[in-house]
């Protein structure tokens, strides 16, 4: 429903609170003039892209979690959630409430009850809020962008990820692979993996902490255990009696070598990493979907991070800088959503066609990514 729709349905209670926060000037008993009201106050492009400009970073982040869920309606433990998962560790410690968030939202009109038995306890933000929130988001984002010429050379991976991915299924099938205890490829194992795919990786020492982005992150590089976790979550491959085994679905998936084939494992490819990494940067998606707004020209790294940057939340000793640069940007270039070079000033990325049209996927965060979309 719209913000029309919604109004309309509201109690002149909620009415008048939203008219009170706007400071509109209407009769208090009147619904049809609060309606009018309030949809001529908040229709203005100038005063609806100040109220979102003013927002606090706790605020922006909460609007941001709220544009990018996908559940048509929140229950009040949900919110409270989202509005947590909005509040940093400093920002909890100051006492702010994430009710007082919620109650900003719904007094300034951003979020209704249902209009239904069933919903009336229930949250939603109306559709046609969404779509200008975005909007007006892109462009705020958009305008702090810093662009920058071609790099003389530049890094591409585009389907190398899928190569490797089938590379590493022969490598398992053609040599019998020990595991340790802990169920890990031998280092020596891992060296020559590496020296068999397109894309190398320093294995992973004994110092510092691994953990959060999937069940093989502590033991091997970023990109070979995330290609790792795909396979044996697809079952791929078995850990069996201490040996890495090919299953016949690794088999079969050595097999497919036309383009088709690879289009649809990269999609597969990029909702995995979707979903592995969210427990670690819950609102990644939305991440995604901003950097692919923001840098469809060649775009300088650190202007990239400044504006999307306070979307971030830290994940332990992984600092928001860290989990732009390392966990989101270096994977995309791995998903062939981005190409990388570098200038005088810097790093600089560009989106590439089929990473632009992955990341304006993540949207409607439907989980719904059509392979026929992608083989134009």
């Amino acid at each position: 429903m719209n913000l029309a729709d919604m109004l309309t349905f509201a109690d002149i209670g909620q009415l008048n609170r939203i008219a009170d926060y706007y400071q509109c000037e209407c009769k208090p008993n009147s619904k049809h003039e609060l309606i009018q009201s309030i949809l001529t106050t908040l229709g203005s492009r100038s005063f609806f892209e100040q109220q979102v400009h003013e927002l606090n970073p706790v605020q922006l982040r909460f609007l941001n979690n709220l544009l990018f869920d996908s559940r048509q309606y929140l229950g009040i433990e949900e919110l409270v959630a989202i509005a947590r998962q909005s509040m940093d560790k400093k920002e909890n410690e100051t006492g702010a409430s994430p009710r007082d968030l919620i109650t900003r939202f719904h007094k300034s009109g951003w979020l209704f009850n249902g209009t239904t038995q069933h919903t009336k306890y229930l949250y939603q933000v109306p559709l046609d809020l969404k779509l200008r929130f975005r909007d007006v988001l892109s462009n705020h984002l958009r305008a702090g962008i810093a662009n920058t010429s071609e790099p003389t050379m530049y890094r591409d991976e585009y389907h190398l990820l899928v190569d490797d991915l089938r590379l590493f299924l022969q490598y398992v099938q053609e040599h019998e692979i020990a595991l340790n205890a802990e169920g890990m490829m031998y280092r020596r194992s891992q060296q020559q993996v590496m020296e068999h795919l397109h894309v190398s990786e320093e294995l992973v020492g004994k110092a510092g902490w691994r953990f959060g982005y999937g069940r093989s992150f502590k033991d091997y590089p970023d990109r070979f255990a995330f290609m790792y976790d795909y396979a044996f979550h697809y079952r791929l491959i078995r850990e069996e009696q201490g040996i890495l085994q090919l299953t016949s679905a690794g088999e079969e998936k050595r097999a497919a070598e036309n383009s088709t084939e690879k289009t649809s494992e990269m999609i597969q490819l990029f909702r995995f990493w979707l979903r592995l990494y969210k427990g670690a940067i819950p609102n990644l998606s939305s991440i995604v979907y901003w950097t692919g707004e923001c840098a469809d020209e060649w775009s300088s790294t650190e202007s990239l991070f400044r504006q999307i940057g306070p979307f971030i939340q830290p994940f332990y000793y992984d600092t928001p800088e860290t989990i732009y640069d390392n966990r989101i940007i270096k994977m995309m270039l791995h998903l062939g959503m981005l190409r990388m070079g570098e200038v005088a000033n810097g790093r600089t990325v560009q989106m590439t066609a089929w990473g632009s049209r992955l990341a304006a996927s993540c949207r409607s965060l439907s989980g719904d990514i059509s392979p026929v979309l992608f083989d134009k």
